[in-house]
């Protein structure tokens, strides 16, 4: 059951989780890849610090909690989250953290803009998810945007070890490209799942709730990286790293703290457009915005930028162009319908 809210507000908090899906998709892997360019080599703590950030959510929920104390009384509850969508954001919070190894591993070993196209396949696995979990509207504008951005991905592994990194072997490249594509199939999982969830809980979803569940998720994911990293030895790593990391030992931890930040935003960006709209809209916006992460670290990493990239950057930006444009459509014809509706009635 979700909450009920007018359609400006609902607007207005589309856009506030979009504008945080934005910069943490687009800064949280510049930054991460940044971490490994300069001499970091922990792909634990890159995992670890992708959720580390959930303390940062206190503020907002302290901030909903007096809001809502003042509108509801001094009875007001603090936690909102039950039992069984607590249950199951644990659940989705250690596949998420999962899925942050994996994801780490990919960037540490491939370069950003090889990375960013593979995920693009997310939104593949992200759609055909969503159909079978929660069977969104699929628009023939939909179809054709999931087969471009896939499309992408695959002439992008035709002739993947072309920007393979002088100091790696070809297995560990391949190695970094399977992870990160299996990356982008469980978080393709995750982003239904996590509607899923909203669908089924047997109690109203308000925005503080979802706040509060992703909260419990990245918490979650925080734990199990924390737990590979214990037993790896990461944490005795992190001041050796810091006293031989190339740009200081002040800017390593400056590099860490602002990579649990963006990718808080990211992760807090992602839940909140399911919740003021869809799985599949996350997605797309996800896949939408790979381009200017794999444009910005070609210019700042200057990363080769062969001709099956920019094959893909253009399938890409094709792929997501469409899908909009396919929504655009589809909310004209739905408004002359409505419109028609109330002069027929007049």
């Amino acid at each position: 059951m979700e909450e009920k809210m007018s359609k400006g507000l609902k607007r207005m908090l589309l856009l506030l989780n979009c504008a945080m899906l934005g910069l943490g998709n687009v800064g949280g892997p510049l930054l991460m890849r940044l971490y490994f360019l300069k001499g970091g080599k922990g792909v634990w703590i890159s995992s670890c610090l992708e959720t580390a950030g959930w303390p940062f959510m206190m503020l907002p929920l302290v901030v909903s909690y007096l809001y809502r104390r003042r509108k509801e009384g001094p009875g007001t509850k603090l936690v909102l989250i039950k039992t069984p969508v607590l249950l199951a954001s644990i659940v989705l919070g250690v596949l998420t953290g999962v899925d942050d190894f994996l994801y780490a591993y990919g960037v540490a070993r491939l370069p950003i803009s090889t990375s960013a196209l593979i995920i693009s396949t997310q939104l593949a696995f992200t759609a055909t998810f969503a159909f079978i979990l929660v069977k969104p509207k699929f628009t023939p504008f939909t179809i054709n945007s999931v087969f471009l951005l896939t499309l992408a991905a695959v002439v992008l592994a035709l002739h993947t070890s072309s920007d393979r990194p002088a100091n790696e072997s070809k297995l560990q490249y391949f190695l970094g490209f399977f992870m990160t594509l299996a990356a982008s199939a469980l978080y393709g999982f995750v982003l239904p799942a996590i509607e899923l969830t909203y669908k089924k809980a047997k109690q109203t979803i308000t925005y503080s709730l979802v706040m509060e569940s992703q909260m419990v998720m990245s918490f979650s994911a925080t734990v199990f990286c924390c737990i590979g990293m214990l037993f790896h030895g990461d944490f005795k790593a992190i001041p050796r790293e810091a006293s031989e990391y190339t740009l200081g030992q002040s800017t390593y931890y400056v590099v860490l703290v602002l990579n649990a930040i963006l990718w808080q935003l990211f992760f807090m960006g992602a839940v909140g457009v399911i919740f003021s709209a869809s799985s599949l809209l996350s997605g797309i916006l996800i896949a939408t915005l790979l381009p200017v992460t794999e444009s910005l670290a070609v210019v700042l990493y200057h990363e080769k930028f062969q001709v099956e990239k920019a094959i893909s950057l253009v399938l890409s930006l094709w792929g997501s162009l469409n899908y909009f444009y396919g929504e655009f459509h589809e909310n004209s014809k739905v408004k002359k319908q409505k419109q028609d509706t109330e002069t027929d009635v007049a």
